[in-house]
């Protein structure tokens, strides 16, 4: 990704954002995650962000001790579905491996919704994607209509939601190639599996083939009646690996006969060029269907979800969270297995991009632990 729009805005914090005012609906333009995201504003979110201007101080007191206590607090704006649940389970964790850290989970309406209200400072932390962030960089997507002048510096990974395509049996859909003229179902507007998937497909290579598809618009609940009843003849399946597929794919699953639609050489190389997403080849053994769809192995692009931090967020506050999300990383999976499963604190820059600097507190983390990576840019 160019480096231009990081130059442009330095990633400016401190102050009110100009511009950014009373908005709702924030997670439409395929910007909103999980299975059942939020699509208005809630309100009553105001405030809660951390200077953090006293950190560093070191006065000894017993004053200035129990200021430097109170000041780490983490307010995070999690959105519905899986990634509430997620949240949830993080601050379950903080609660029981944490004398320190005070963390709670406030309502956010989608991942875009969340990055606007950062910038609002109605909290300084919160979850949000990679596809997200990186339009808001680029003052793209719903951005490119009102844009924000700073993004949220990475955290550490949370979870990815993977994608790839299925197909219904009797519609002669081998592969990718095959959608040309088809009903594809990328899954409902506003849900960022669905723009994270068109965004891929979009790119040069594929670009011929998805425009001659025909794009089925509707919500994720009358998705698996249509594709039994025959007026959708594809669509994305995505979840996350060794955990659970979303819940109307499951549903197509129970209700129709599928198989897996194979990745061109051109498909692959949209996703695998495209900076929204990553990609990843699983054994298909790890996250079965409830039936055979003909494949030992499953290509996924894969939309990855972040904990972000609003730079003024306190520096000790989110060193603390990255020690209890790692060194209690199996009582976070015990509340929701979809949070990622850290093998060691490396694991967490998973998703780290040079684009999107890294919040200072985290940074100091990777470096205690030796895993920090100098092609990454420290947040100011």
């Amino acid at each position: 990704m160019a480096d231009t729009p990081v130059d442009r805005r330095k990633f400016l914090y401190g102050t009110a954002v100009a511009g950014v005012t009373g908005l709702a609906g924030c997670s439409g333009g395929g910007g909103s995650g999980g299975e059942s995201e939020e699509s208005s504003d809630s309100g009553g979110d105001s405030g809660g962000s951390d200077s953090g201007s006293d950190a560093g101080s070191d006065s000894g007191s017993e004053e200035s001790s129990s200021e430097e206590s109170e000041s780490l607090e983490l307010r995070v704006g999690t959105s519905a579905g899986g990634t509430r649940d997620v949240g949830l389970a993080v601050e379950r964790a903080v609660s029981q491996e944490s004398d320190t850290l005070n963390y709670s989970t406030i309502e956010s309406p989608g991942y875009i919704g969340t990055i606007y209200r950062m910038a609002q400072n109605q909290f300084n932390a919160g979850i949000t994607d990679n596809n997200s962030l990186n339009k808001a960089l680029n003052d793209e997507g719903q951005f490119a209509e009102q844009s924000v002048s700073r993004i949220p510096y990475y955290g550490f990974s949370a979870f990815p939601y993977s994608i790839y395509i299925i197909a219904r049996d009797g519609t002669d859909i081998e592969t990718f190639d095959d959608l040309a003229g088809k009903n594809v179902y990328p899954a409902e507007p506003g849900y960022s599996t669905r723009g994270t998937t068109l965004d891929v497909w979009s790119q040069e290579p594929t670009a011929d083939v998805y425009e001659q598809m025909n794009i089925q618009n509707m919500g994720v609940g009358d998705a698996p009646g249509a594709m039994e009843e025959g007026s959708i003849d594809a669509s994305i399946a995505y979840g996350t690996p060794g955990v659970r597929y979303t819940g109307f794919v499951q549903e197509i699953a129970s209700r129709v006969d599928i198989h897996y639609v194979e990745p061109t050489d051109a498909l692959i190389e949209s996703a695998e060029s495209f900076s929204g997403a990553g990609t990843t080849t699983t054994p298909y053994s790890e996250w079965e269907m409830p039936q055979d769809i003909g494949t030992d192995e499953v290509f996924t692009w894969d939309l990855e979800v972040n904990y972000t931090f609003n730079p003024e967020a306190n520096a000790d506050a989110v060193y603390e969270l990255c020690r209890v999300v790692n060194e209690a990383n199996d009582v976070v999976n015990e509340g929701e297995a979809q949070f990622n499963d850290f093998g060691g604190a490396g694991d967490m820059l998973g998703y780290a991009q040079e684009s999107i600097p890294v919040h200072p507190g985290a940074v100091q983390y990777y470096e205690d632990n030796g895993v920090w990576d100098d092609s990454l840019q420290v947040g100011e």
